[in-house]
């Protein structure tokens, strides 16, 4: 802990008005005001801070107030644009060198940092890479570094890229420059590998809640393999959230386009985004969902990292992602507005074999790999689990003293469980006699003892038929929950999958009687769609709902600054929401401000806005265009 107290360190008087003149807020938010009070007095920080938490605000505030340029390094294009872009809009003097630049706009921005004319340089870590880059830098006087989604660092982390792992040598080449690594989700492990690959060892380490509570999760396992199926609880979904923005996350291209091209014809604004698509292509499409309000994007996860597009409602996982991690990271694109957002994940038994096997195909060392399958399993448990969605996660990023978040679908609606161990018993013995040559259709048939053309050899089994007390339904529900558990393991077997026993050990333990299994009691007459979102059932998280109850006047003075704010986006090809955030539309609307000096004292109007649009703002109030 950091000598200075947070509140009258050296240099946060100046960070605070920095906010406030820049930014429009009064004051930080979190631990912010303890990690800028570091970097401010030159230390070195790890910080893990919620996805809309304000990371980027504790790097760039000591890069505008420190001598030098301040030095970020970010993984991704777009999430560089989208920063350098609403840095400009503030008034910031920010620029980004990546590979979309020709050789003279490059030539410009190195010009540009050498004159001192530069608060922020945004560059790639493949940029970094080159020896012409770095010794030109050696020659600018930087004031900090600033590595953006330092997980990507970690080989334990859920998006490991190599080109990361060479940024250790920053300190080497930058002696003494205070360097801060910032990233939304990292568990123990992985904050230990950043600190160790990126040579922070001595690194102030501030480790804020991981919680989001105006995300509502639910969770809801398919009801079968079948893509068709999916694809139209997908489209239920989206079409009860219509004039929203949201994601949709499916596990392949085909899948992308396949769903984007079903919601399309459905009536949806949709945009299918993935890796196989040419960068230019990739860039207009990104445009378009930041640009376009109640705009859908359906994407791999080559989409999302740090997009910053503050009023995306909902985050659908038609597929799940690998990971506790990889789920936190793509759910909290959600809601970053601070206002309610929702999260529904579809998951069933064929996507964590699809997961495992993905893991088997890449190249990894083998404790690697082990660490991998076991966070998936974590994730698929927590899916299929009975414990409040939010709580799980938080426990599992080492928050011990999380509780229940009290609106998720397992507090709204807790599920029913019975002690299924003894047919869980029965389930894996017949997985055992059968020899692991049948998939669980085979499965559920022989332990009700109704297999079509049984041989002999079969009925000879003990297994054969123990199961008849219960239905095929709660059968093949027992027969995932073993799969999610890594009791039983599915084989691909060129799409007709084998199931198999699992791990060797946990098996032993639930025949023994050492391991208890819980199962939840599927309810009569149960639908899937109306648990994983039904606007009848929610309506809590509806912004369009809320934008309804408004008194009038001001619902109609919102929709005119919203256009406003439309032409003046369009006029400068950047998102509407760099301009404004609809919760400040919204406070505007409703106070009505008749001056300037009424105008920024509301949060998120800063001094650069107030210059910028302050009288169109209340021109646009005073005359409703």
């Amino acid at each position: 802990m950091p000598a200075d107290s947070p509140t009258t360190a050296p240099g946060l008087d100046a960070a605070r008005q920095t906010l406030e003149r820049v930014w429009g807020h009064a004051d930080f938010r979190g631990l912010q005001a303890r990690v800028v009070t570091e970097i401010m007095a030159g230390r070195d920080v790890l910080a893990v801070l919620p996805t809309g938490g304000g990371k980027s605000v504790c790097y760039q505030i000591p890069a505008i107030l420190r001598p030098g340029l301040g030095l970020v390094v970010s993984p991704l294009i777009a999430l560089m644009t989208d920063q350098v872009e609403a840095l400009k809009q503030q008034g910031v003097a920010a620029a980004r060198l990546d590979s979309g630049l020709s050789l003279d706009e490059r030539s410009s921005v190195l010009r540009a940092a050498g004159s001192g004319d530069l608060d922020l340089l945004y560059v790639s870590p493949e940029g970094l890479a080159s020896g012409a880059l770095l010794d030109r830098l050696r020659d600018l006087p930087l004031s900090l570094i600033a590595i953006d989604e330092a997980h990507c660092v970690s080989q334990w982390g859920h998006d490991f890229r190599p080109d990361y792992r060479t940024l250790g040598r920053l300190s080497e080449f930058f002696p003494g420059v205070p360097r801060i690594a910032v990233t939304a989700t990292a568990d123990a492990r992985t904050r230990d590998d950043i600190l160790a690959s990126l040579h922070l060892e001595h690194a102030s380490v501030f480790v804020d809640s991981f919680a989001r509570p105006n995300l509502q999760l639910s969770a809801v396992r398919k009801e079968s393999a079948s893509r068709a199926r999916t694809d139209a609880h997908v489209i239920e979904l989206v079409r009860a959230r219509r004039g929203q923005s949201g994601v949709v996350y499916c596990g392949s291209r085909d899948g992308c386009e396949r769903v984007a091209d079903a919601l399309t014809s459905a009536g949806t604004n949709a945009i299918a985004y993935h890796a196989g698509m040419p960068g230019p292509e990739r860039d207009r499409r990104l445009a378009r969902f930041l640009a376009e309000e109640g705009a859908v994007m359906v994407a791999t996860i080559a989409f999302g990292m740090g997009v910053d597009k503050a009023d995306v409602r909902f985050v659908i996982h038609a597929d799940p992602p690998g990971s506790l991690e990889a789920y936190w990271q793509e759910i909290g694109r959600a809601g970053r507005d601070g206002e309610p957002a929702e999260g529904i994940t579809l998951y069933g038994p064929s996507d964590i074999a699809w997961t495992l096997r993905r893991l088997e195909t890449r190249p990894m060392a083998e404790e690697v790999k082990a660490v991998q399958t076991r966070k998936a399993r974590q994730l698929f448990a927590m899916l299929d689990g009975a414990i409040c969605r939010p709580q799980a996660v938080r426990r599992y990023f080492g928050e011990t003293d999380a509780g229940p978040c009290g609106v998720c679908d397992v507090c709204a609606d807790p599920p029913a469980l019975y002690d299924a161990t003894v047919p869980a018993q029965k389930a894996l013995a017949a997985v055992q006699r059968l020899g692991g040559r049948f998939g669980r259709g085979r499965i559920v048939d022989h332990l009700l003892g109704k297999t079509k053309d049984v041989q002999p050899w079969e009925q000879a089994l003990s297994t054969w038929g123990i199961g008849k007390d219960i239905a095929a339904a709660g059968w093949r529900d027992i027969v995932d929950h073993l799969l999610f558990e890594g009791l039983l393991l599915e084989d691909p077997n060129d799409g007709k999958p084998l199931v198999g026993l699992g791990d060797a050990e946990a098996v032993r333990a639930v025949y023994k009687g050492e391991r208890s299994i819980e199962v939840r009691r599927t309810p009569p007459g149960f639908e899937a769609s109306s648990r994983s979102g039904s606007p009848r059932a929610r309506t809590r998280n509806d912004r369009n709902a809320a934008v309804e109850a408004l008194d009038a006047d001001v619902r109609a003075r919102f929709e005119t600054l919203r256009a406003w704010r439309r032409d003046r986006a369009a006029e400068q090809h950047v998102p509407p929401y760099v301009i404004f955030q609809d919760k400040t539309l919204l406070e505007i609307a409703q106070r009505e401000p008749g001056s300037l000096d009424a105008l920024a004292a509301i949060s998120g109007v800063g001094q650069s806005k107030i210059d910028r649009y302050g009288k169109g703002v209340l021109e646009a109030l005073t005359t409703g265009v």
